[in-house]
């Protein structure tokens, strides 16, 4: 029976069908999909925080708007994903509590500081412009909650880079002093940005396995050159340049090559030695304790209604 079940699963995936939650999975196909959909979702939520504060200080009434209806979108993108863990049988507390205890991790691009107001342009164009590559292939992963939530996500996450790359474009077209404002963001985003796509594939422990299971349609390593034959024409027409000496087209490869970004540094981050880690965290926790009346008191309410149910269908 067990080995009938697991045929039935490899053919589902080989065929670029769907598993569902009702159906029989591995053990390791459902703790690989928990952690990774587990570590997406926390990545929205932290990463609500860098832009968060630039809301108060946005330099127009249209600019704040934006970065509000852009700092909701993430919070959305965290509940949908909160919500496939779940048919997985997670639970949203749980892991909660293993993010603020250090227990599960997000992306590491969100422990670094936002210092000027051209971040919040170059985190929708470049960081919101490599989750879209890492993020559309997902929308065919095998696992079909999952592949349907990135759906609206990366529509989303399209939204979120052209509204950072006019916010650039207009700067562009302003002082030297804003210009000049763009291209340090830019020389300090970049390298990070790169490193979202993890670490490079001979250092990668799960994508193999990933991509047998097709829940990752594409390797660290090729996400990460899409982005580069992409990013480099879009800072052309702006008009700023990125921090690598090895950037140049490759003729005969077709593609661009680019040096490699500094990996002692993302694994310094990734084990909470960045710059925010600290801080992230420590708001996270902060705000987590503070809703704590507001989950007892839906729960109370929730217990309260099947109770009345229960009367309910008792006396019929």
């Amino acid at each position: 029976m067990a080995d009938d079940l697991e045929l039935r699963f490899e053919r589902t995936v080989q065929a670029d069908a769907r598993i569902e939650p009702r159906d029989w999975m591995p053990d390791g196909y459902r703790k690989t999909l928990i952690r990774q959909i587990a570590q997406h979702a926390h990545s929205e939520i932290i990463g609500m925080q860098p832009e968060g504060n630039w809301i108060s200080r946005a330099p127009s009434l249209r600019r704040k708007a934006i970065l509000l209806a852009k700092v909701q979108d993430e919070a959305g993108h965290g509940l949908y994903l909160y919500s496939a863990t779940e048919t997985l049988g997670a639970d949203r507390e749980d892991l909660t509590l293993k993010l603020i205890e250090g227990r599960q991790k997000y992306s590491s691009i969100f422990n670094y500081p936002t210092l000027t107001f051209a971040d919040v342009g170059v985190i929708g164009w470049l960081v919101d412009g490599a989750a879209i590559c890492n993020q559309v292939p997902l929308c065919r992963t095998s696992y079909g909650p999952y592949a349907r939530a990135m759906i609206r996500i990366c529509k989303e996450e399209s939204f979120h880079q052209r509204q950072g790359y006019e916010l650039l474009m207009t700067m562009m077209r302003g002082t030297q002093q804003q210009r000049d404002m763009v291209q340090d963001s830019v020389n300090r985003w970049w390298w990070p940005a790169l490193m979202m796509f993890g670490p490079p594939d001979s250092e990668s422990t799960n994508t193999e396995q990933s991509m047998a299971w097709r829940i990752k349609r594409d390797t660290n390593d090729e996400l990460r050159q899409k982005f580069v034959n992409m990013s480099v024409p879009q800072a052309e027409a702006l008009g700023v340049t990125f921090p690598d000496p090895e950037l140049r087209w490759n003729e005969e490869r077709g593609q661009y090559d680019f040096g490699q970004p500094d990996w002692d540094e993302f694994w310094q981050v990734v084990k909470g030695g960045g710059v925010c880690n600290a801080q992230r965290i420590a708001h996270r926790r902060k705000a987590h304790e503070d809703g704590a009346w507001v989950r007892e008191a839906a729960a109370a309410h929730a217990q309260k209604q099947a109770q009345k149910q229960a009367v309910k269908e008792g006396a019929a």
